[in-house]
C-alpha cells in the first residue's frame, strides 16, 4: 500500500518560532513512518521557504552552534538543536497552483539574476503546518494552502483567523452566548493619540486588576497584569508594539485572589469531541511566555481538580467555543475560574496550540486515552476528511 506524503511545515516569521521548531520536532519523531512518508518543509525567520532536501537536516540532526536557538523547557531538548538548520538551506519562492491529479508547491530557488525550477517539488498529499501564532495560525497560510488545494490539517482561513483576533474572537463566543470575561478593545493609534481619554475609558469600564494583551498574537507575548494606574502606560505600549488592537480585560478572581487556569483539547471536525480537562498552576503570577517555556516551577495537573459537574461543563464550552469560530481538526480551549464563585468564564481558543509531546493538548488526549501518534494520525485523517468535504462545493454554475 503506498504510504500518503505528509509535509510537515514548521518555523515562520512569528515570535513562536523556536515554539514551532520544537512541536515540529515532536510530530517528525512521533510520526508513523511505516503509514506516511514524511516531507519536512521548514521556513526561516525571514520568511523563506527551504527546499526538503535542505530541511531535511532537521531529522539528521545537524546542528549549527552559530546559531543555536535558546532552549526552551517544554521542548525536546535532543532535537531543539537541530532545528538550527533554517538558518541555513536555499531559498525558495512557492506559487499555490493547484495540480491536474493531484497537487503539489513548486517552489522555485532564487538568486540574485534568475528565477528557475528546484530540483526537489514539494509534493503530498497533506501537510500537517505545525505554526504557531503570526503567520502560521492566522490564516495567512491556510490562504495560501487552498489556494495549492492541497488538505491540510487544522483549521480552515476564517476558523484560523478569528482563533487568532481576541477582539474578534470574544465578540464571536458572546454571540454564541458563552461566558467571557468583560473587556474592552481600543486602538493603538488610539492611545497614543489620546492616552487620558482612553484611560478614562478603560476606568469607567474595568476595575484593577486587568489583564492588557494584543489582539493578534500568542504564548502569552505583550501581555501584561495592570494592578493600578500607574502601570497601565507602559502595559499599553508593550501590547501596542505588537498589534494595532489592544485588549483590556478585567482580572477573573480580583485583587486578593487569583483565577484558576483550566485547559481543555477538543478534536474534530463537524461533530468535535472534548478531552478530560487539566489545570496550569503556573509559577509566576500568571502563565506568561517565561512561565509556559522558560522558567522552572509551573505544574500541569491533569485531570484538572475539578467536580464531575463542572468537568462537564468545561467539555461542552470548549465544544461551544470551537464551534463558534468554525474550527476543524483541533484547538485548545482556555478557561479561567472564578476560584471565590467558581464561575467559569471561557478566555481564548488556540486553533494550532503547542504541539510537542508534552504540551498540554497532546498530554490532555493521552490522559484521555489518545496517545501522541494516534493522535498524529487522527489529525491527518480529519485535515483529508475536511478537504474532501469542500471538494463537493461548486463555485461556478
Amino acid at each position: 500500500m503506498k504510504k500518503l506524503r505528509v509535509g510537515v511545515l514548521f518555523g515562520g516569521r512569528s515570535g513562536e518560532h523556536e515554539v514551532s521548531l520544537l512541536s515540529a520536532a515532536s510530530v517528525l519523531n512521533a510520526i508513523d513512518k511505516k503509514k506516511y512518508e514524511v516531507v519536512p518543509i521548514g521556513i526561516t525567520r525571514e520568511g523563506r521557504w527551504l527546499t526538503p532536501s535542505h530541511a531535511e537536516r532537521l531529522l539528521k540532526g545537524d546542528k549549527s552552534p552559530e546559531h543555536e536557538p535558546r532552549h526552551l523547557r517544554a521542548g525536546d531538548p535532543e532535537a531543539t538543536s537541530a532545528a538550527a538548520v533554517l538558518a541555513k538551506g536555499e531559498g525558495v519562492v512557492v506559487p499555490p497552483i493547484p495540480g491536474e491529479n493531484h497537487s503539489a508547491l513548486v517552489p522555485f530557488e532564487t538568486s540574485a539574476h534568475e528565477v528557475h525550477a528546484a530540483a526537489s517539488p514539494i509534493d503530498v498529499d497533506v501537510i500537517f503546518p505545525v505554526l504557531h501564532g503570526t503567520f502560521g495560525e492566522d490564516g495567512t497560510i491556510q490562504g495560501l494552502l487552498e489556494l495549492a488545494d492541497i488538505p491540510y490539517v487544522g483549521a480552515g482561513v476564517l476558523g484560523s483567523a478569528t482563533g487568532m483576533d481576541k477582539d474578534v474572537m470574544k465578540k464571536l463566543f458572546r454571540d454564541a452566548g458563552l461566558p467571557i470575561v468583560k473587556h474592552v478593545t481600543v486602538l493603538r493609534s488610539a492611545w497614543r493619540a489620546e492616552p487620558k481619554k482612553v484611560t478614562k475609558q478603560i476606568e469607567s469600564a474595568l476595575k484593577y486588576p486587568v489583564f492588557v494583551k494584543p489582539a493578534n498574537l500568542g504564548s502569552s507575548v505583550g501581555i501584561n497584569k495592570v494592578h493600578g494606574r500607574g502601570e497601565l502606560p507602559v502595559a499599553m505600549d508593550e501590547a501596542g508594539r505588537f498589534d494595532r488592537k489592544i485588549v483590556i480585560e478585567r482580572g477573573v478572581g480580583g485583587a486578593k485572589s487569583k483565577a484558576r487556569e483550566i485547559e481543555c483539547s477538543v478534536l474534530g471536525n463537524d461533530h468535535p469531541t472534548a478531552s478530560i480537562p487539566g489545570e496550569i498552576v503556573p509559577i509566576k503570577e500568571f502563565y506568561d511566555y517565561d512561565a509556559k517555556y522558560l522558567d522552572e516551577g509551573s505544574e500541569l495537573i491533569i485531570p484538572a481538580k475539578l467536580p464531575k459537574t463542572k468537568q462537564k461543563e468545561v467539555q461542552q464550552l470548549a465544544i461551544r467555543a470551537f464551534q463558534a469560530v468554525d474550527c476543524a481538526g483541533l484547538a485548545r480551549v482556555d478557561f479561567l475560574m472564578d476560584p471565590r464563585t467558581r464561575k467559569i468564564f471561557v478566555n481564548e481558543i488556540n486553533t494550532m496550540p503547542g504541539f510537542t509531546s508534552i504540551s498540554m493538548y497532546p498530554k490532555l488526549w493521552a490522559a484521555s486515552g489518545i496517545e501522541y501518534p494516534e493522535l498524529i494520525d487522527r489529525l491527518i485523517q480529519l485535515g483529508l476528511e475536511r478537504h474532501a468535504e469542500k471538494k463537493q462545493n461548486r463555485y461556478s454554475r
